[in-house]
């Protein structure tokens, strides 16, 4: 049985950019499931243009998270709220309503029965996505492919932002993608590391509100280029 002492600390940090008609029903979801629990919330906003323009951080404060800036991107921002993070599970997740609060013991109990690293997928029995156009099913495949080939993994889903991990093991991994490679810096990395991996069932809704930021070609290829940086030695 996961280890139910809930006087540890959980860590939610979440990147933002102009998600003020979601980071509420997100924040109020995230603080009912961790209810009982001591945590911390984490908002890290901004872009490369700047911070959000409309009231996300103002929402984001009134739920009593702590507020950081970042001007690069996704990476960027979650690699400053994980280095910023106390908690002894840190869990990384999207602001637009795509996770599952409702998830969130499961990434929670994955570290708790001794994983280091707990990853959502959309491909495992009892996950699954409404917002996966075929195109992104496809390349996902592929990027899963070669990772599996290349660093002797068997993962089943690479480019999902839902997971959690052991106090200290995010500044382990020495993160360097400052956009939407992060993902799969951290699942090469884990594996090379030969940290303690697990994949849970996640299913991913569609975003709420707004436009999201992913852009399947252009990201595609940075996802790409991340593999190929890492495929030499990593510092440990």
């Amino acid at each position: 049985m996961p280890n139910q002492d809930r006087s540890q600390l959980v860590s939610i940090v979440v990147p933002t950019l102009n998600e003020g008609r979601n980071i509420g029903a997100m924040l109020k979801g995230v603080r009912e499931q961790l209810s009982g629990y001591r945590y911390e919330l984490i908002v890290v906003d901004g872009g490369r243009h700047g911070p959000s323009t409309d009231k996300t951080v103002e929402i984001a404060k009134r739920y009593g998270a702590r507020i950081l800036y970042d001007d690069k991107g996704k990476g960027s921002a979650l690699i400053r709220g994980l280095n910023a993070a106390k908690g002894d599970v840190v869990v990384m997740m999207d602001a637009d309503l795509s996770h599952e609060p409702k998830e969130l013991k499961l990434l929670v109990d994955g570290i708790n029965i001794g994983y280091d690293v707990c990853m959502g997928s959309r491909f495992i029995i009892g996950g699954g996505s409404e917002d996966m156009p075929a195109l992104r099913v496809f390349g996902n495949k592929v990027f899963v492919t070669i990772v599996n080939i290349l660093f002797g993994s068997n993962y089943t889903d690479m480019c999902y932002g839902y997971r959690s991990f052991r106090k200290g093991v995010a500044q382990h991994l020495h993160l360097k993608e400052l956009g939407f490679g992060i993902e799969t810096e951290i699942n090469i990395k884990a594996k090379k590391m030969g940290l303690k991996i697990m994949e849970v069932p996640s299913y991913e809704k569609k975003r709420a509100f707004g436009e999201g930021k992913l852009r399947s070609l252009s990201d595609g290829w940075l996802i790409f280029r991340t593999i190929i940086k890492n495929m030499g030695a990593t510092k440990t």
